[in-house]
Formats: structure tokens, sequence, C-alpha cells
């Protein structure tokens, strides 16, 4: 089972779901923490050696370490993984976000905001594709948000950060697809991880916000880990350029 504090309180089983991941290396970014720890662990737990990513120091010498605020961040930590082999799949986790009103946005606040989300991201993914389309295999899952199409009125540039790399992903899975290259976005809604923890512990904005889903609960990152390590299998090769929200119906 997976460390339940890393995980956001919730134990995790960590067999890869059934997948089979022998043979192949990961990169998951912002992986000591909420979805990206989940993931990272249920990988390696079926078999694949994974390299983790933090965006802060303090997570201990075998994690690699960048601020993806930081023009150029993501081309180093591109380089730098790849200096380890082959990287096979990225899950992209990491991403900021900083709650304001919208007259209240600063513009140093969103220019993190998209250098992180979408410059950095798409760097990234554009140094680690390119072995991956010479091999004519890989697989690259980014994680999205319900936001995409459901913007938070206090996270106007989170959200357009992250519509913009939706469409980062649809442009990219047309193109690598012949390569045998899948792009896809998992995009998760409510979900209780340390960084929604301060928001989901007032009784009355959580019931909110538990009133509009569907399903009537705020997801785990356990609703998380099966649909990404299905878009990272070898069994999901016929699966590109999909956006797939796992939000309780929140989206509806």
């Amino acid at each position: 089972m997976a460390d339940s504090d890393r995980s956001g309180g919730y134990a995790l089983r960590v067999d890869g779901a059934g997948f089979d991941y022998s043979g192949l290396t990961a990169l998951v970014t912002g992986a000591t923490s909420g979805i990206g720890v989940a993931v990272a662990d249920a990988l390696e737990g079926s078999g694949a050696v994974v390299r983790r990513h933090s965006v802060e120091t303090g997570h201990g010498a075998s994690v690699l370490v960048h601020d993806l605020s930081r023009v150029g961040a993501g081309r180093e930590l591109a380089e730098e993984v790849l200096a380890f082999g082959q990287v096979d799949i990225l899950v992209h986790c990491a991403s900021i976000q900083h709650r304001a009103e919208w007259a209240d946005v600063e513009e140093a606040s969103f220019q993190s905001q998209l250098q992180t989300n979408v410059i950095s991201s798409f760097d990234l993914i554009q140094q680690l594709a390119r072995p991956m389309m010479e091999r004519r295999w890989g697989r690259i899952l980014t994680i999205g948000s319900v936001q995409q199409t459901r913007p938070h009125p206090h996270m106007l540039p989170y959200a357009a950060s992250k519509s913009a790399m939706l469409n980062v992903v649809r442009s990219l899975a047309r193109q690598l697809a012949e390569f045998g290259v899948t792009v896809n976005t998992l995009a998760p809604g409510v979900i209780q991880t340390p960084r929604n923890s301060v928001a989901l512990s007032d009784d009355g904005y959580r019931r909110g916000i538990v009133d509009s889903i569907p399903a009537g609960r705020v997801g785990t990152v356990a609703d998380c880990v099966a649909p990404a390590l299905l878009l990272c299998s070898r069994e999901a090769g016929y699966i590109t350029g999909q956006d797939l929200y796992v939000d309780g119906g929140m989206s509806l």
C-alpha cells in the first residue's frame, strides 16, 4: 500500500491496476504529493523505473528538483533526466495556482502560472518527445483540470493555462500519432490533495462543492490513479488526443 499521508490521506493499491510496465522508464513531475506521488508509486509498484521531480528541495537526493516557473527549467529538467537514459513515459503533474479575484490578479502572478503550466510544460514535452519519436513509442500524459471548461472565478490565470495546455495536447497528439507516441490529458475535478486541503477544510465551502458534484463527494487521488495508468500503458496505443475527466460528473 502507498503511504497514506503522501497520497492525501487515502490508502492506495500500487499494483498498476493490472498493467505491466516492466522495462519502461517514466518521469513523473510534481511527484512528491497528491496525484503525482500516487501515480509515481503505482507505476513503480508495477515494474517501471520512475524518475521523480519536485518543484522544491527537501524531498531527498533521488528527486530531480527544478522550479518550472523559471525560464529554461523545462528544458533543463529534460536534459537532466535524459542523462540517466531514455524516458518512455511522461506524466506531467507539476503546476501552480494562485487564488485571487480577477481584479486583483497581478501580472507577475499571471506570468508565473503561464511559465510553469504552459511554457515550461511544452519545453519539457518537446525535449522528451523527440527521442520517443525516434524509437516510435511513447506515452505523454498531462494532468489538466475541470477548470479547462469550468473556470473557478478565483483562479482565472490557472484555468487559462490549463485550457492552453489542452490545445497543446490536441495539437501534439495529431502530429505524434504516426510515430507511436500518444498524448493525452487527465482532467481531475475537486480532489482531496494537500493543495486543496485548506479550502476544503471549510465546512460551508466543502458542502457547496459537494452539492455541485453529481457523485456527491469530493474525489480522492485513488480515483485518478487507474485512469492515469491506463493512458500510460502499452495497451493504450490507440488512445490519443483525449481529455479524460475524473470529476464525479462535475463537468456535466
